[in-house]
């Protein structure tokens, strides 16, 4: 697990992308981490514009990164004034996928932020591959920002299922939220209940194995909160049978939480992003924003 020694948050300079660094900046407050501003300028479409212009390319580049450049040091210095964090910025020309992966791993970042609007990586997550290749090269956590920061985080929603990534996603929750209440949500089905109403067994059967089950998840969850290392009272404990997503979005808003940590579930994060898992749906319905742990 990379250590939290450098934020990169990019952004496409519009509107909607200016949450997601301001969220950036205020994360790089609360844990005094560093902060860069990544913007990845796309000169593809200049090709047209240039011919009837009769510019030459060199130049048509050179302005467009000037621009960039004034626009994201302007923005670098509003963060710094608001936030009272010293900001680096970068402007690169390319594909935005190969050219956030590189610049990630070349800072050796340990969180990268993006918004969900406009030229995001949300995106690229469910409709595109080359994710997939960026987060198995990075191993970076990704924090996709989806409201207007007005404070630090205060609750968080950490949906677990006891694999290893359960531990990681509670310990980035805690780096970048040093000082928000955590809430750790299992929920669970009973194994082969499907297959036991089939074989018409009795309801309060199936009810006595529901019991069992969420005894033992219940127990699982205090010795993973111990394992932890987190604070009783500034945790909750929830265990609750059911469809994992509608058990997120349903305790997101009845614990009015403002982040979600999704832990990675099986072998690699983005193939269940791109086939529909449970992540994936928690970012398309949920409100608040979303820390992808890898």
């Amino acid at each position: 697990m990379n250590p939290l020694n450098r934020i990169l948050a990019a952004t496409d300079l519009s509107a909607p992308a200016r949450h997601a660094v301001e969220r950036a900046a205020q994360v790089s407050k609360d844990t005094a981490v560093p902060l860069d501003l990544l913007h990845v300028a796309n000169l593809a479409p200049l090709e047209r514009l240039r011919q009837l212009m009769g510019a030459t390319p060199a130049d048509m580049e050179r302005q467009v990164l000037d621009t960039a450049r004034q626009k994201l040091l302007d923005l670098a210095a509003t963060l710094q004034q608001r936030f009272g964090v010293v900001v680096g910025t970068r402007v690169v020309a390319g594909s935005l996928l190969a050219e956030l992966a590189k610049q990630a791993d070349g800072l050796a970042a340990g969180l990268l932020v993006c918004g969900a609007k406009g030229e995001s990586l949300v995106r690229h997550f469910v409709l595109g591959t080359t994710a997939l290749r960026i987060l198995s090269t990075t191993i970076c956590p990704v924090l996709v920002v989806k409201q207007s920061p007005r404070e630090p985080y205060h609750r968080l929603l950490v949906p677990v299922d006891f694999s290893p990534s359960s531990l990681r996603a509670i310990r980035h929750a805690r780096r970048i939220a040093p000082r928000a209440d955590i809430v750790l949500l299992h929920a669970f089905d009973v194994p082969f209940e499907g297959q036991l109403r089939y074989a018409s067994v009795d309801e309060d059967t199936i009810h006595h194995y529901r019991i069992v089950a969420k005894q033992e998840a219940t127990q699982k969850l205090h010795a993973l909160r111990d394992e932890a290392g987190l604070d009783r009272y500034g945790s909750s404990l929830v265990v609750l049978h059911g469809d994992p997503t509608m058990r997120i979005i349903e305790q997101e808003q009845e614990w009015d939480c403002d982040l979600i940590v999704m832990g990675k579930h099986g072998e690699n994060l983005l193939e269940e992003l791109l086939i529909g898992s449970v992540t994936k749906h928690v970012l398309a319905e949920s409100q608040c924003d979303i820390l992808i742990s890898v």
